[in-house]
């Protein structure tokens, strides 16, 4: 049975969804999922529990996503920093990894996007996330990339490798090369490639830091640090974040 409170936030969310302005809603939005391990340590139970906490609210957040009409979502769920981490840990991180992309590939029309450094991860991780990832490329709904393995630096590093190498394949020299590399060339080697840049970078668990996520995209992102850690994250506090940015006038450096 529902009570006096319970009746008061439902009035209260029902609010915050009525106060967005359609038009100034974010097309792409990133998230840091931060605070899995001490939302767990506060509990007195093991990191996997943490994590595994974690995973099981990525569900909900993509459909509140859906509801507002996002079209593009980017969730960092590891970090290159993250595979330096013991065995002990990682092994069951990233099997709870593969476990949450698989169910979240399976239910809908979503089209999931793998985006990192792929070869850092064990092979068996990423043939699993693969197959995943490549049984939803013929969705036509929200689009979500799922950033494991993923660290700013490296992207950019990647990025520039590819573009040598292309310009190696096409018998171009470093002159010719220099002359037409442009900002949005360097766009079209990211791992985003093709993808808006996201308007809205949200991180969890009270963290003010950008820690390396989406270094060459976020250029003229907005950003958002709220105090919950991600197992806590609820719908208030992700229309709460879509608000904020929903109030700001965006100068894109100008």
């Amino acid at each position: 049975m529902r009570g006096p409170g319970d009746v008061l936030y439902t009035a209260y969310e029902r609010n915050l969804v009525k106060g967005l302005p359609p038009e100034r809603l974010p097309r792409h939005v990133g998230l840091m999922l931060d605070g899995n391990r001490r939302w767990a340590k506060k509990r007195g139970a093991n990191t996997a529990h943490g994590h595994k906490a974690g995973a099981d609210n990525i569900e909900p957040l993509l459909t509140w996503c859906e509801e507002l009409g996002i079209e593009v979502v980017t969730l960092w769920l590891l970090s290159t920093d993250n595979l330096t981490r013991s065995e002990t840990e990682l092994a069951p991180l990233l099997a709870i990894i593969e476990d949450v992309v698989d169910e979240l590939s399976a239910a809908g029309n979503r089209r999931f996007n793998l985006v990192g450094a792929l070869g850092l991860l064990p092979e068996a991780t990423r043939t699993r996330l693969e197959n995943a990832v490549n049984a939803t490329q013929d969705g036509d709904g929200m689009v979500v990339n799922i950033a494991v393995g993923y660290g700013g630096r490296q992207e950019i590093v990647d990025a520039f490798r590819a573009i040598l190498l292309d310009a190696a394949e096409r018998g171009e020299d470093m002159t010719q090369l220099a002359q037409r590399l442009t900002i949005d060339s360097v766009g079209d080697y990211l791992y985003t490639k093709g993808q808006p840049d996201p308007d809205l970078v949200i991180r969890t668990s009270g963290e003010q830091r950008l820690g390396g996520f989406l270094l060459w995209q976020s250029a003229h992102s907005e950003f958002y640090f709220c105090e919950a850690f991600w197992p806590d994250f609820r719908r208030v506090d992700f229309l709460r974040a879509l608000r904020a940015y929903a109030e700001r006038e965006r100068r894109f450096g100008s």
